[in-house]
């Protein structure tokens, strides 16, 4: 079908996540930003009360009944509109009869949250097929509900606030306690960004994410007996220290990293401000570092792909981004190598696994966007 049968085209950005690793949750700052692979979601009043759902690269399509969205949670494909749909509903706003035809350019399983893509850009189609200005911050927040009550996948704010609320060029320093935010431009320099992914497929919800939250939940309140605090990101490095001792094994492994992965987001911060890569990239690989040995989300796939792109000269600094268990890592190459460490890690990285990675060319883009097509 053509953008000529639709009458608005609507878009939200997949994510990477620049650093600030599996704090979201925890109440820390995290820095990602919106890119330009996203979820386009062309649609048009229909006048019945369905949302009827296909898709520009599945042979499938759903029709969801609007006054039994609870009812699709078990339904592949379906779930993520529907628990969207029912989200905006609940909150108050209009949800009408539409078409919706939907293309996916973040890829599934990568780590970049083509979820959090297909859930605000859901959002901001229903509100916008039915008339209604949207904010999108709520877009976000519902979105993390559908995601959390419906889908069964406990996340943080993270994802779905960098997909509706990115900005061109920029990251988000968002602090995930309040909501701040504040834009940070992103100027590398002779530097760029590359983003591989390592192709073993994650699933949240079937994957430690659900466990890891579990552990940081009961670290905080063995924490809370010991000191006056409200989330771990609460801690700085010295004062955990100090309360440290009532934590031990697995446990205190992931407070410390989910108090020193907020140290680094600080520092990211006022590196990118200044300019220093060389200190951005040393970060980027510390925080790897603690997410493989302290966090344990890696495995052998990413930590394969971060460390053979961590040797390539023209490299600063690799990390996995994104909850782990496969997915993607984010690197900071010189722009004039980015062909050539390309080669060399997609070498390294076969001779080792047995199958090839795969880079995306993208670039820092916008969160949602809308276009009135007739």
């Amino acid at each position: 079908m053509m953008e000529k049968d639709y009458t608005y085209k609507v878009t939200a950005a997949g994510r990477v996540n620049l650093i600030g690793e599996h704090v979201d949750y925890c109440g820390g700052k995290v820095m990602p930003a919106a890119l330009t692979l996203c979820n386009t979601i062309y649609v048009r009043p229909n006048g019945t009360n369905f949302i009827n759902l296909a898709w520009t690269d599945l042979p499938v399509k759903i029709s969801i009944d609007i006054d039994k969205l609870d009812s699709y949670q078990n339904e592949k494909y379906a779930n993520y509109p529907a628990g969207s749909a029912l989200m905006w509903k609940n909150a108050g706003h209009k949800v009408i009869g539409c078409d919706m035809l939907h293309d996916c350019s973040v890829p599934f399983g990568s780590g970049l949250s083509s979820s959090a893509a297909i859930e605000v850009s859901t959002i901001a189609a229903l509100a916008t097929v039915a008339g209604e200005a949207f904010d999108p911050v709520e877009v976000a927040i519902l979105a993390r509900k559908a995601e959390h009550e419906y889908c069964g996948v406990n996340c943080g704010i993270m994802d779905q606030y960098a997909s509706a609320n990115g900005k061109k060029n920029h990251a988000i320093l968002l602090d995930c306690k309040t909501l701040e935010r504040e834009f940070v431009p992103i100027k590398l320099g002779d530097y760029s960004l590359v983003i591989a992914n390592c192709k073993k497929p994650h699933n949240l919800v079937e994957s430690k994410y659900n466990e890891r939250r579990a552990e940081t939940e009961e670290a905080l309140k063995k924490l809370q007996t010991v000191t006056e605090i409200s989330c771990l990101a609460d801690l700085t490095p010295d004062a955990f220290a100090e309360v440290a001792h009532v934590l031990s094994g697995k446990v205190y492994d992931r407070a410390k990293h989910v108090v020193e992965e907020c140290e680094r987001v600080r520092q990211a911060a006022a590196a990118m401000k200044r300019g220093d890569m060389r200190v951005l990239g040393m970060l980027l690989n510390a925080s790897h570092a603690s997410l493989r040995d302290l966090y344990e989300v890696t495995g052998v796939e990413l930590d394969t792909l971060a460390e053979a792109a961590q040797s390539h000269p023209a490299c600063l600094g690799s990390r996995m981004t994104g909850a782990g268990f496969g997915g993607c890592t984010v690197s900071l190459v010189k722009s004039s190598e980015v062909e050539s460490f390309k080669l060399y890690v997609l070498d390294r990285y076969r001779k080792k696994i047995g199958y090839n990675a795969e880079f995306y060319d993208t670039a820092i883009g916008d969160g949602i966007t809308v276009t009135k097509l007739n």
